[in-house]
C-alpha cells in the first residue's frame, strides 16, 4: 500500500497516539524538583538509584524491594549520599501497589525481574504516574507489549524503556556520522548481545565467579530469576542492547519500521556443559533441559529496504561484543574490529582504518556536553543519560527520548523470535504499534545537547 492510499484508508485519530502529549503550556519549571520512586533496588537498581541521588532536582520519596540484603544495601547508598533516607515499602511481593497508593509520584523507575514489569508499568499508569521508566523488557508476550502501549495512550502517559546503549559513546559517535551523511544511505545493519553470562545465570552469592551452578530459589541476584527463561523460553531473549542503537540509525518509527522478522535458534549446549565443569555430572542441574539455544539469530525486513541482524549469545565462552555494523552506500563501522572504512575519505582503498579519529571527531553533541557528569556512571557512562533523559522530561513535560512505541517495537522481538522458531524459522509480520504514525512521527531522539 502507498502512503497517498494508506493516509486515505487509515484514521489519524483512532489509536490515541496524537494525545500523547509533546509538550504542556504549563509544565514545571526547570530547576523544580520531581519526585521519584524506585520498585526494585537489585544491583541494577541501585546503579539507577546512585544515579537518582546525585541529582539536585530529584526527590527520592519512596523504595520497594522485597530483599532485605538488597534494601539494606540501598540504605547505605542513600545514607552515604547524605539525602533524605525515603519511605521503605517491602514485605510482599504486592508492596510496590500500597507504594503507589500512598505516594503522588512525577515518576518512577522500575529495575525488577522480567515478568514483573508489564503489571508493574500498567498498575503505575492505573495509579496517576504520567512517567514510568522502565528496565527491558516491558513485557513477555505480545500481548504485554499491546497492553502497555494502549495503557500508555489510555493515560496520556510516558513509558520510557530504559536502553542505556543508545547512548554509549561510539554509538553516538557514529549515530552523528549517519545524520551528517557520512555512510550514505543505509543498507544492513547488525548488532545483537554477545555476552558470556553464564556466571550470572549461575550464582548463589558465594561462589559467584565462575563457580556458581546454582539458579531458582537458590540463586543470587539475577540467578534467582533470569536463569529460568533459559529453561523454559528459546528466542532472542535480550534484543535491544543490539536493536535499540541499530533502531536510532534508521528511524524505526519514525518514518520507518520493522516489516518482518526471522529467527533461527542453535543447539543447546553451554549451560549444561557449564554446570556439569563446575558442579559435576551429578549435580542436580546437569539434568536441567535447557531450551534456549545458543546462539539465536534473527533477521529483520524495515518498510525502507534495510535489511538488519541480530544475535544472541550468551551461554557460550566469548569476549563482549554487541557486534555492531552499520553500512550504508558509502562506507561502514564495525565495533568487533573498532574500524572504519568511508569511500574517497579513509585512508587507503579496501583498507580498514581505525574507527578511533573519526568517533573523536564526529563525538556527539551530548557527550561533548556532559561528559563529566558521567564520570563515575554506570557501564562507561552511558547510564547518566538514561536517568538524565528520564528526569528531563518529567521536568519540561515533554516526550521522553525513547517513547512506548520504541520500547514495544524492541521488547516484542522476543516473542516474535520465539513464534518464528516454534513454526519452523517461519518468517512473522512485526506489528506497527504505532497504528501507522511512524510514517508522519520525526525523529526525535539526541537531536538536542539538552537530554
Amino acid at each position: 500500500m502507498n502512503r497517498r492510499n494508506f493516509v486515505k484508508n487509515t484514521s489519524l485519530t483512532a489509536a490515541g497516539i496524537a494525545a500523547l502529549p509533546i509538550t504542556n503550556l504549563f509544565a514545571k519549571k526547570a530547576d523544580a524538583k520531581v519526585k521519584i520512586g524506585i520498585i526494585g533496588v537489585g544491583l541494577r537498581g541501585q546503579n539507577h538509584l546512585d544515579l537518582l541521588l546525585r541529582r539536585s532536582d530529584v526527590d527520592l520519596v519512596a523504595v520497594c524491594d522485597t530483599s532485605e540484603r538488597m534494601l539494606t544495601s540501598a540504605k547505605n547508598i542513600i545514607t552515604k549520599s547524605g539525602k533524605k533516607m525515603p519511605e521503605i515499602f517491602t514485605g510482599d511481593d504486592y508492596a510496590w501497589k500500597k507504594m503507589l497508593d500512598k505516594h503522588q509520584l512525577d515518576g518512577i523507575v522500575i529495575a525488577t525481574p522480567w515478568e514483573w514489569h508489564k503489571e508493574m508499568i500498567i498498575g503505575s499508569l492505573d495509579a496517576g504516574v504520567k512517567y514510568v521508566g522502565s528496565e527491558v523488557m516491558i513485557g513477555i508476550t505480545l500481548e504485554d507489549h499491546w497492553d502497555v502501549v494502549k495503557a500508555a495512550e489510555k493515560h496520556k502517559a510516558h513509558v520510557m524503556m530504559l536502553e542505556n546503549v543508545c547512548y554509549r559513546r561510539d554509538v553516538m559517535a557514529v549515530l552523528n556520522m549517519v545524520r551528517q551523511g557520512l555512510f550514505g544511505e543505509m543498507i544492513h545493519l547488525q548488532g545483537g548481545y554477545q555476552h558470556d553470562l553464564r556466571e550470572v545465570k549461575f550464582n548463589d552469592g558465594v561462589n559467584a565467579y565462575g563457580h556458581g551452578v546454582e539458579f531458582g530459589e537458590k540463586g543470587f541476584s539475577e540467578a534467582h530469576w533470569r536463569t529460568e527463561h533459559s529453561v523454559h523460553r528459546n528466542g532472542d531473549l535480550y534484543p535491544t542492547h543490539g536493536i535499540g542503537p541499530v533502531a536510532q540509525y534508521i528511524n524505526i518509527n519514525h518514518g520507518n519500521r520493522f516489516l518482518s522478522l526471522c529467527s533461527f535458534s542453535s543447539k543447546a549446549r553451554g549451560l549444561h556443559n557449564h554446570v556439569v565443569k563446575q558442579g559435576g555430572e551429578s549435580h542436580p542441574n546437569a539434568k536441567v533441559n535447557f531450551k534456549l539455544g545458543d546462539v539465536v539469530t534473527t533477521s529483520i525486513n524495515c518498510a525502507n529496504g534495510e535489511t538488519i541482524l541480530l544475535q544472541h549469545d550468551t551461554n557460550l565462552p566469548r569476549p563482549y561484543s554487541l557486534g555492531f555494523r552499520v553500512q550504508g552506500t558509502e562506507g561502514l563501522w564495525m565495533d568487533v574490529n573498532k574500524s572504519i572504512y568511508i569511500q574517497d575519505k579513509s585512508a587507503k582503498a579496501h583498507q580498514w582504518e581505525d574507527a578511533k579519529q573519526w568517533l573523536d571527531k564526529y563525538d556527539h553533541p551530548l557527550w561533548v556536553r556532559w561528559s563529566k557528569e558521567t564520570e563515575g556512571a554506570g557501564h562507561g557512562g552511558m547510564d547518566f543519560f538514561v536517568i538524565h533523559g528520564f528526569i528531563e522530561s518529567i521536568k519540561h513535560k515533554t516526550t521522553t527520548p525513547m517513547d512506548v512505541y520504541d520500547a514495544a517495537a524492541w521488547s516484542s522481538i522476543t516473542p516474535l523470535s520465539e513464534r518464528s522458531i516454534e513454526l519452523g524459522n517461519k518468517t512473522v509480520e512485526v506489528p506497527d504499534f504505532t497504528s501507522g504514525q511512524w510514517m508522519y512521527k520525526k525523529p526525535k531522539f539526541a537531536l538536542t545537547d539538552a537530554y
